[in-house]
C-alpha cells in the first residue's frame, strides 16, 4: 500500500503524487455505492496493480474542502484580482472573500497587471488594499516582470490555490513560473471586461515550497451553502465588531444598541464594506423566499 496526494482528476482517473513518482489511479468500488468521490489535494492509500497503476482503498480526512471547483487539503487560498483588464472590483473582491470563508479558509489578496495601470489608479489600489491589511488581510499588488518565485514562496509550505475571475491573469503566472506546461490563456472579452474560463480543470504542480493549483474560479459566485444569518461571520470587522453587540443574532441592519452600526458611525468599518453586506444578506433573502 502506497500514500499520496491527487493532482488531478479526469474521467474518473485519478493521478497520485508519491515523492514525485506518478499512479494513475481509480476508486474501489465501495467510493460509488457510499455515493463519495475522491478529489484533488486528497490524500490516498491505494494499492500499486502493476509499475504506474493502483486502486484507492481510502481517503485520508480533509482539513477543508473547495466545492466548486473541488479541490481540498488548502493551505492558502490566493484570491486574485486584475488593476485593469478587467478592472478592479471592489464588490468582487468582498464576495470571493465571503466564498473563502465560508469555506474555512483564511485568504490572501494578489492583484496583478500593476504595471499596466496609471500613477494614480496605481495610488487608488494601494490605499484599498490598506483597508484589508488592517484586517489582517495578506495582500500583494504585482506586474508581470515580477520575481513571480519569490511571490510563490512568499506564501509558505503546503497547497497553495489560485483563484478569481477570468482574465486576471492566474495561467499567465502560471506559465512564468512553470515555462513548461503551457496553460491556454485567452484574451479578454471587451464587451463583457472578463476573459473566458481557460482552466476545464482543477491540477497541482509542485512548486517549492509545496503545490500549486491552477483551478477554473468560482466562475458562478455560488452562495447556496451560506445562510443569510452567516453573512455577517464572513465580513471580518463586522465579525468582530458584532461580538458586542445587545442582541446576539443581531443582523447588524436595523436591529436596536447594535456595535457595527456605531462603529461604522464612527469610521472603523468602511463603508464600501457593509453596503456589500447589506446586498449580500439582501440577495440571500430573496433566495430563501423564492425556495
Amino acid at each position: 500500500m502506497k500514500t499520496g496526494r491527487i493532482i488531478k482528476s479526469i474521467s474518473g482517473v485519478y493521478r497520485v503524487d508519491v515523492d514525485g513518482e506518478m499512479y494513475d489511479t481509480k476508486p474501489r468500488g465501495l467510493f460509488r455505492k457510499n455515493k463519495f468521490s475522491p478529489i484533488v489535494g486528497d490524500v490516498v492509500d491505494f494499492e500499486v496493480e502493476n509499475v504506474t497503476e493502483g486502486y484507492i482503498h481510502h481517503v485520508h480526512e480533509r482539513k477543508n474542502e473547495i466545492k466548486r471547483p473541488p479541490v481540498s487539503n488548502v493551505d492558502h487560498l490566493i484570491i486574485v484580482m486584475s488593476a485593469v483588464e478587467p478592472d478592479f472590483s471592489r464588490q468582487l473582491l468582498d464576495r470571493f472573500l465571503v466564498i473563502a470563508h465560508s469555506y474555512h479558509m483564511r485568504p490572501r489578496i494578489l492583484v496583478t497587471k500593476k504595471d499596466l495601470t496609471s500613477l494614480e489608479k496605481q495610488h487608488d489600489i494601494e490605499k484599498l488594499l490598506e483597508v484589508y491589511e488592517n484586517m489582517s488581510y495578506k495582500t500583494q499588488f504585482i506586474s508581470i516582470n515580477e520575481d513571480i518565485e519569490q511571490v510563490f514562496s512568499s506564501w509558505g509550505d503546503g497547497l497553495a490555490v489560485l483563484s478569481g475571475q477570468s482574465g486576471v491573469g492566474k495561467s499567465t503566472l502560471l506559465n512564468k513560473y512553470f515555462p513548461n506546461i503551457e496553460i491556454e490563456t485567452q484574451h479578454i472579452s471587451k464587451a463583457l471586461n472578463r476573459g473566458r474560463h481557460t482552466t476545464r480543470h482543477v491540477e497541482l504542480f509542485e512548486r517549492a515550497k509545496g503545490f500549486i493549483a491552477d483551478t477554473p474560479g468560482f466562475s458562478a459566485l455560488d452562495y447556496d451553502h451560506i445562510q443569510k444569518d452567516e453573512i455577517k461571520n464572513y465580513f471580518m470587522e463586522i465579525h468582530e465588531y458584532g461580538a458586542t453587540c445587545k442582541f446576539r443574532d443581531c443582523n447588524h441592519i436595523n436591529e436596536p444598541k447594535c456595535n457595527v452600526k456605531a462603529e461604522l458611525e464612527n469610521g472603523n468599518i468602511a463603508q464600501f464594506r457593509y453596503d456589500h453586506y447589506l446586498q449580500l444578506f439582501k440577495e440571500i433573502s430573496n433566495r430563501k423566499e423564492r425556495y
